[in-house]
């Protein structure tokens, strides 16, 4: 058996600085083998920068996903140049980077897939045509997905999608941790959304009181990174390696 960690959306400077504070005793803990992070917030002002990649993974990552906000910072694109930095794999052929990291773990090797979803988010390609066409080309039985996405409908239906297909599906974008952690058909970990990891009393990372009032006016406002205590928010996974089967997942919140 082998564990896997996956880590919700890493919001700013804060979240980074907590991440890299907690990763340590987090992979001790529960003896990880394998930790995923999803960084699409991490850079200043949104995305992911070379500054932000290299904090995710000095501090234990070894594959870092994004989303919708992937190519904010336009001046750093080429970190997707890089095996373990990945977008969402239905962006359009010819897109820079690419959704799709193959870990050569010696005795065994495990996928990390990145997809977005479509629902209130951009029009790209067919999440569920796309993942039919990654796993054709995948062949490992260790397959773990962040599909990201803002609909937990359509969450749910990718979970139930790729059930017995992949080891895991894990949901990012809302950056609140739900409560319904589950192995569906006794394969498949699955959680619509692995929460974040930043301040926590923020509207979702950034200052409450800026979201407010672009809610309550409903006038274009410059959001700021929220300030004070963080915390960390996540699943662990034990699944066997052998066969691609998850047996166990566990909500975690570090505070």
């Amino acid at each position: 058996m082998k564990n896997l960690l996956f880590i919700g959306d890493v919001v700013g400077k804060s979240g980074c600085d907590f991440l890299a504070e907690k990763f340590p005793q987090i992979k001790r803990k529960y003896n990880i083998d394998i930790a995923v992070v999803n960084a699409e917030n991490s850079a200043r002002g949104n995305g992911l920068s070379k500054v932000s990649a290299e904090s995710v993974i000095n501090a234990g990552a070894d594959v870092i996903t994004t989303g919708n906000h992937a190519f904010r910072q336009m001046k750093d694109l080429d970190i997707y140049n890089r095996d373990y930095i990945l977008r969402p794999a239905n962006y359009p052929d010819g897109c820079t980077g690419k959704g799709v990291c193959l870990l050569d773990m010696g005795a065994y090797s495990v996928a990390v897939i990145n997809i977005m979803g479509t629902a209130f988010l951009e029009p790209i390609d067919n999440p569920f045509n796309k993942m039919d066409e990654i796993l054709k080309e995948i062949h490992t039985k260790n397959i773990f997905v962040d599909f990201h996405a803002e609909a937990t409908s359509e969450k749910k239906a990718m979970g139930y999608y790729l059930s017995g297909r992949v080891s895991g599906v894990f949901g990012t974008h809302t950056h609140v941790q739900t409560a319904d952690e589950t192995i569906i058909k006794n394969h498949t970990a699955y959680i619509t959304d692995a929460g974040m990891t930043g301040v926590e009393e923020s509207c979702l990372g950034v200052s409450v009181w800026s979201a407010v009032e672009r809610m309550r006016f409903h006038m274009p406002v410059k959001f700021s990174e929220a300030e004070g205590a963080c915390f960390l928010c996540g699943v662990v996974v034990e699944f066997d390696e052998k066969t691609g089967k998850s047996h166990k997942i566990q909500r975690i919140i570090i505070r």
